[in-house]
């Protein structure tokens, strides 16, 4: 894996590219000089938690012949404001499952995604208590 970083203006105004050229902008708080032009490195790491685990998920339903219709996943962390780096504490994660699913293998799939399979959940628990919860929209 490879990741490329280059600087778009004379402040914080970033872009990352992987080796397939697909990309994303990143930027700094207004406060230290940030134009809000992408998003700050913290919010992308709450964003990989929810893509990482949302691709688990779909996955898990997929192989369990789920009929998910849309996935929508709500993250929110609160970070430690009295130590740098400020690092998370608390991260919860809500996901919205759309579809006919049988609500065992749903909560089944995002269990597993968050307790055992998601990357990015396994880096983020050593410093911060992750919770989760998951509501099933059925037509």
């Amino acid at each position: 894996m490879k990741i490329e970083i280059k600087r778009l203006d004379k402040a914080f105004h970033l872009q990352a590219m992987n080796e397939n050229g697909n990309t994303v902008e990143s930027d700094g708080a207004e406060s230290i000089g940030g134009s809000g032009k992408g998003m700050r490195p913290m919010q992308m790491l709450l964003s990989s938690l929810g893509a990482c685990s949302s691709i688990d998920v779909i996955h898990f339903l997929n192989k369990q012949r789920q009929a998910l219709d849309d996935i929508r996943v709500t993250l929110t962390g609160e970070r430690d404001p009295d130590n740098t780096p400020s690092l998370f504490t608390d991260v919860h994660v809500h996901f919205e499952l759309f579809g006919d699913l049988d609500p065992k293998k749903a909560e089944k799939a995002v269990a597993l995604s968050m307790e055992k399979y998601c990357s990015v959940a396994r880096i983020l628990e050593k410093t911060a208590k992750i919770t989760w919860n998951c509501t099933i929209h059925s037509f």
